[in-house]
Parts: structure tokens; C-alpha cells; sequence
């Protein structure tokens, strides 16, 4: 793996565009997660006696989704960190 190019405006933009796609899948899974961990756990305020049970649910489904974002967060900081290593090398 080599540096980025980041000598002008387009290649900034392609260096971009490729440091989104680190990590994109997890942290696409876990904002999915905490979106529906969230609606979950509101949820279960009116699901009558499964309500906790479909809280508790929420609340991991919140806890799995926040794992993934952090998880997919310390990928892509690791990927660009270890390119502008090798930039400035």
C-alpha cells in the first residue's frame, strides 16, 4: 500500500471517496441497528406485556449498532493513519 496522492483537488477527492469505503458495510449494519434498537425501545412502551422483552431487545440491538459504528469508526482511522505513514515515509 502506498500513500495517498493528495497533490491536487481531484486526487484529494478519490483518497475521499476511497477512505469512506473502509469499514462502509459495519457501519451501514450498526446505523441500521440503532435505528431499529430505537424504535424498539420506544416501541416498548405500548407493546403491553411483551413491552419489556421488546425493550430489552431494543437495548441490545442499540448496544450491537454502537459496537459496529465504534468498530467501523477505529478501521478507517487505523486505514488512514497507517496511509499518511506511508505518505510521509
Amino acid at each position: 500500500m502506498t500513500g495517498p496522492d493528495l497533490s491536487d483537488d481531484a486526487a484529494y477527492r478519490e483518497y475521499r471517496t476511497e477512505l469512506r469505503a473502509v469499514g462502509r458495510t459495519p457501519r451501514l449494519i450498526g446505523f441500521g441497528l440503532i435505528v431499529l434498537g430505537t424504535i424498539a425501545v420506544w416501541g416498548g412502551v405500548k407493546a403491553g406485556a411483551a413491552g419489556p422483552a421488546v425493550q430489552w431487545l431494543g437495548y441490545a440491538s442499540l448496544a450491537a449498532g454502537w459496537v459496529l459504528m465504534l468498530g467501523a469508526i477505529f478501521l478507517r482511522t487505523r486505514y488512514h493513519r497507517q496511509r499518511m505513514r506511508e505518505h510521509r515515509s
